[in-house]
């Protein structure tokens, strides 16, 4: 049924290599119940596969199967609640098998698009979808942020921590909402992808949008004028998502040196950087 790409899932996890081996069984446990005919060369991200399908009455659809963790368990949840919204469509679920059904989308994402553009789009879909309300299973923020490093320091750690600790809301917010994951479509014209669900504030979103395309910025002047623009497209708090932003990119600085993600570390110092004395 499916080849699964060499390498693939080995940053995953305890029990990642286990289920990678069972994705070509699953692929043709999902096909079996859907009735679903391939339709195309498998495709994977991070964390998923992809197969192009055909539905048994012949309308293109996707195949997901996907690694279930903290952070995508709950996508399916977030699709139904976007209802078509804004989202890719969800057609079907089977959380026994991992796997999602949905509608089929074009691979050109914003970010083959000029940046401005991409951002007025977002922002409209920061828009749409500020007014859901995230379930009481939907994972909220926590703060992990030590004590003290000796790289990030403990100035930036203490106003990280400090915009952690502020009253957050309770929308249903993409944490991870950026160029790449936004999707042409023949329904809408832009459409979201693999959602990672988080219910606190839509202003906790905007950080993918700096640190994805972060080499088109000019210092750090075009990282203000970049976040002045997701902030007024997106109607958004530009000092709650100043304050969200410092946090986020203290916490993945730290994540990115402890895993030896160096570019990315380096992406997020600036950026935190930045926040810290806006």
């Amino acid at each position: 049924m499916i080849t699964v790409p060499a390498g693939f899932g080995l940053e995953l996890g305890e029990g990642a290599p286990e289920w990678v081996a069972r994705l070509p069984a699953l692929a043709t446990k999902a096909c079996a119940r859907w009735r679903l005919t391939p339709d195309g060369p498998l495709m994977h991200g991070f964390c998923a596969v992809v197969l192009p399908v055909r539905l048994a009455d012949g309308h293109p659809a996707v195949l997901k199967l996907t690694w279930v963790d903290a952070e995508t368990e709950h996508e399916p949840l977030a699709l139904r609640l976007y209802d078509g919204n804004g989202a890719v469509r969800l057609l079907g679920h089977d959380a026994e098998l991992g796997a999602l059904l949905l509608e089929r989308l074009d691979r050109h994402s914003l970010d083959d698009e000029p940046v401005d553009l991409a951002i007025g789009v977002l922002g409209e879909l920061l828009r749409r979808h500020r007014g859901i309300t995230a379930p009481a299973e939907v994972r909220r923020f926590r703060d992990t942020l030590p004590a003290d490093h000796p790289v990030v320091g403990r100035r930036l750690l203490d106003a990280a921590r400090e915009a952690g600790t502020r009253p957050m809301g309770t929308t249903l917010v993409n944490e991870d909402l950026h160029y790449q994951n936004v999707l042409r479509g023949d329904r809408e014209p832009w459409l979201v992808i693999d959602p990672k669900p988080l219910s606190g504030d839509p202003e906790y979103s905007v950080i993918p949008l700096l640190w994805n395309r972060f080499g088109e910025l000019a210092g750090d002047r075009g990282l203000t004028g970049r976040f002045l623009a997701v902030c007024d497209a997106g109607e958004l708090d530009a000092e709650k998502a100043r304050g969200w932003t410092l946090q986020r990119a203290v916490a993945n600085w730290i994540w990115c040196l402890r895993e030896g993600v160096d570019d990315m570390a380096v992406i997020c110092a600036d950026i935190a950087r930045w926040a810290a004395s806006t």
